[in-house]
């Protein structure tokens, strides 16, 4: 990608939001489906599955909100819709679907939100936003897949409904990395935050 950093600045994008308390985690579609290169998965998704593992297990020690995303259709597929028209695969991601489980290294722990959606964005149609805000959350971590897909769109609701996003960048993959490369830099000058788990830890300490 062009370096394009010099356009944004000037014109006054990416100023950066910060790490403020309370904070929430979101991991969105990290299941066995987009984890398996033969059906959604590819990419750089394997690492930032196993990336994630250390993020949930922090968020988990600090008592953080937890909320998860899967994509999930209706057995008869009577919620067929737009999404599903691009990309029909979907379909086949059915509630009992093992495709459409939650990987076991992330498996949700009770007390841990699980919302099911039928089209990109882990927030529309959906009780997230009101789960988050009931806790008092400020600041959202962002984990999930893919990046320049469900991530980027629940990163921009996210903004929308007044949480600070912050999409952790070696926590996030697609199966592409042009469209990842791409949507992380654009959601750093108009949407989020985006930082390493690193640096992350940094600022916590």
């Amino acid at each position: 990608m062009h370096d394009e950093s010099q356009v944004y600045r000037r014109q006054g994008f990416g100023a950066g939001l910060g790490v403020r308390p309370p904070v929430g985690l979101l991991i969105v579609d990290f299941v066995n489906g987009f984890a398996d290169p033969a059906l959604f998965g590819g990419g750089n998704i394997a690492p930032a599955i196993a990336r994630t593992v250390p993020l949930l297990a922090l968020a988990r020690e600090r008592g953080w909100p937890v909320a998860h995303s899967r994509i999930v259709y209706a057995d008869d597929d009577g919620d067929a819709n737009i999404f599903s028209q691009k990309v029909p695969g979907m379909l086949g991601l059915k509630g009992h679907s093992p495709a459409s489980a939650i990987v076991a290294e992330l498996a949700p722990r009770a007390g841990e939100l699980v919302v099911r959606k039928n089209v990109p964005s882990a927030f529309f149609g959906t009780t997230l936003a009101p789960w988050l805000t009931q806790r008092g959350v400020r600041t959202l971590l962002v984990a999930g897949c893919v990046t320049s897909g469900c991530v980027r769109a629940s990163v921009v609701d996210a903004m929308c409904w007044g949480f600070a996003p912050v999409v952790l960048s070696d926590c996030v993959g697609d199966r592409a990395i042009a469209p990842h490369d791409a949507s992380l830099f654009d959601i750093g000058q108009k949407y989020g935050d985006v930082m390493r788990l690193a640096e992350l830890r940094e600022r916590l300490s």
